[in-house]
């Protein structure tokens, strides 16, 4: 059987805004993503230490969310915002009860 290269094609999400009044679930919705990564890898064994070493499986990121770099939170806050986006573009309506 002959394979076909995969060529990833996600929606342009790029003209999508979002209301300010996103910001905090944003902040929750990131942080969440980081819990639910932190849990996974805790399950497979995966333990904190300051430097990524995928033999010893220590992760310098195996921390609580506000405990975390700028860097890291932004990574998990732009996974948020696509998602947010996704949602809006495809129609929904996002708002608090």
């Amino acid at each position: 059987m002959e394979k076909k290269a995969y060529i990833p094609s996600p929606l342009d999400l790029s003209r999508v805004t979002l209301p300010e009044s996103l910001g905090e679930l944003t902040e929750k919705i990131a942080e969440n993503i980081h819990e639910v990564w932190a849990k996974s890898r805790m399950d497979e064994g995966w333990t904190y230490g300051e430097k990524r070493d995928d033999g010893k499986k220590t992760h310098p990121c195996l921390i609580p969310y506000d405990m975390l770099p700028e860097s890291e939170k932004e990574y998990d806050r732009n996974t948020a915002l696509s998602a947010l986006r996704l949602v809006v573009a495809l129609g929904y309506d996002i708002r608090k009860k």
